[in-house]
């Protein structure tokens, strides 16, 4: 049975889409195809406006007045959007850089910046390089098989932005479960509960969990992220607590979920693909367009939303003050308009215009160092791997947000 452009568009808010690739752009392509500006009304969902195209999703970036990120910065059930007002109205809600418009995006926003420039990263280099040679001995001491997302993948860049905010590494564990539970509330076997209210409870852990660190970090300062971001003064005044809470915890989970991400996924392309794995291995020195190409080809981030200010229009579609867009960046990324053969797994592919980081005021804080974390960890392994085969069936999370393989099993012989 073929699929309606109505049901693609339905798609995009059941997490389960996104548990099959083929399913998934498979939907996103009938989209782009036949209806780029979509109404998607979707059971338990607010009703919201699909973005498919690359151009789109360019021109919404841009505008960073006409489209506004609060008070719906990401797709959520309806429920979980009442709770969140809710929370907002008292307060209490989660407000990141994601959550927040310009001028207190912009002013929030620098507090982090200076860790994430040029010259940190230079500084940051040795001690990246140092533990992707240790994940790579510990891909070794593994004995030649097993899941390299669940042993491997989530654990390196997790200790790089755990490092980064100074925590200490006897925390590290209870990091990872908190964001599996956050970023996998759609996942049966990741999320805590069922209920909105359930998968708020892990959300209250991290707030609890960062106050005690932001208290601990006024009372004796400390030459760190956390340290930064806790005596921050924006007009003098200390951040909120729940401003410096949802700081830590946008860095403290999308710093590394991401990345391991990506890092997990461009190995499942190479073993996919071993006309570019030899390729790559006979060719280092494209291991940064190679990054970009594993970016574009997994997209972590699957989508985030704007709210128009005033009625507008997008791709000749009207859309009206108060209705909302979702922008999907997997879409985007195999926009046949931007990308040569876009479903070709090209570890060479110049130029590479992915929206895999965003674009505009709020591109990606930390793309630098997320870039940094692949290319060292590969420029580790590859002189290493002899050989890389599957060894079971990759599986992906269930979600609408931020995901992508939570299993991978494999099997290689190191040297």
């Amino acid at each position: 049975m073929s699929t309606t452009v109505d049901q693609a568009g339905r798609s995009l808010a059941d997490p389960k889409t996104y548990l099959d690739e083929e399913r998934l752009h498979a939907a996103l392509s009938l989209l782009r195809r036949e209806s780029p500006v979509h109404l998607v009304e979707a059971p338990d969902y607010n009703p919201f406006w699909a973005i498919t195209r690359h151009a789109d999703i360019m021109e919404i970036e841009r505008d960073h007045a006409l489209w506004i990120n609060e008070p719906r910065p990401l797709l959520a059930a309806a429920e979980f959007d009442r709770l969140q007002e809710e929370q907002r109205a008292m307060g209490m809600a989660l407000s990141t850089l994601i959550h927040m418009d310009d001028p207190h995006h912009r002013v929030v926003r620098a507090i982090g910046a200076d860790w994430f420039r040029p010259k940190a990263m230079r500084a940051l280099q040795p001690r990246i390089d140092e533990l992707a040679h240790r994940y790579v001995d510990r891909l070794a001491e593994l004995g030649g098989e097993c899941d390299f997302v669940q042993q491997v993948a989530v654990h390196y860049p997790l200790y790089v932005i755990l490092s980064l905010l100074g925590l200490p590494e006897s925390d590290f564990p209870r990091m990872l479960k908190l964001t599996q539970e956050l970023f996998g509330g759609q996942d049966e076997e990741l999320q805590r509960g069922t209920t909105a209210e359930e998968q708020m409870a892990a959300l209250f852990d991290f707030f609890n969990y960062f106050n005690a660190v932001t208290a601990a970090r006024r009372a004796e300062p400390t030459d760190d992220l956390a340290s930064a971001i806790a005596n921050a003064r924006v007009d003098g005044e200390y951040l909120s607590d729940v401003d410096v809470a949802s700081y830590y915890v946008i860095i403290a989970t999308a710093g590394h979920d991401t990345t391991s991400s990506t890092i997990s996924g461009g190995l499942h392309a190479l073993i996919e693909h071993p006309d570019q794995l030899t390729r790559l291995k006979e060719n280092p020195d494209l291991l940064p367009l190679a990054t970009d190409e594993m970016i574009r080809w997994v997209t972590p981030v699957k989508e985030f939303m704007r709210t128009a200010t005033r009625d507008t229009q997008v791709g000749g579609v009207p859309i009206a003050k108060g209705e909302s867009v979702l922008l999907s960046y997997p879409s985007a990324n195999r926009d046949e308009d931007i990308f040569d053969d876009p479903f070709r797994f090209d570890i060479g592919r110049d130029p590479n215009r992915h929206l895999a980081f965003g674009f505009g005021v709020h591109y990606c804080l930390g793309a630098a160092l997320a870039r940094m974390e692949i290319r060292s960890l590969y420029t580790a392994l590859l002189p290493r791997l002899e050989s890389i085969e599957l060894a079971g069936t990759p599986e992906w999370t269930a979600t609408t947000f931020v995901g992508g393989l939570k299993h991978l099993p494999i099997r290689y012989t190191l040297t």
